[in-house]
């Protein structure tokens, strides 16, 4: 993977963990690194969804349903994410 590979996929995992976090209702107690981390898993699980569907992923635009599954699943990973981190801090 490249340099240019690696800043590719934090950026797109930026939008798509800020993205995945909007959609969620209420307050999220987790730090914006780990929603680009979030962000990032979900577009490559969302990618491998969208394939295992049949959606096809590789046109020559944006992907839009390709981009909703892979927010779907940054919802669901901001979810599970704000769940674990939110009670890990309340141990302290």
């Amino acid at each position: 993977m490249t340099v240019t590979g690696i800043i590719t996929a934090i950026v797109i995992g930026a939008i798509i963990g800020a993205l995945g976090r909007l959609v969620v209702p209420g307050r999220q107690p987790i730090p914006i690194w780990l929603t680009i981390v979030v962000g990032i898993v979900a577009a490559f699980i969302g990618t491998f969804i969208a394939r295992a569907i049949g959606i096809p992923t590789a046109t020559s635009g944006i992907d839009w349903l390709e981009l909703i599954v892979q927010v779907i699943v940054a919802a669901i990973g901001v979810v599970l994410v704000a769940n674990l981190y939110g009670r890990r801090s309340v141990r302290h």
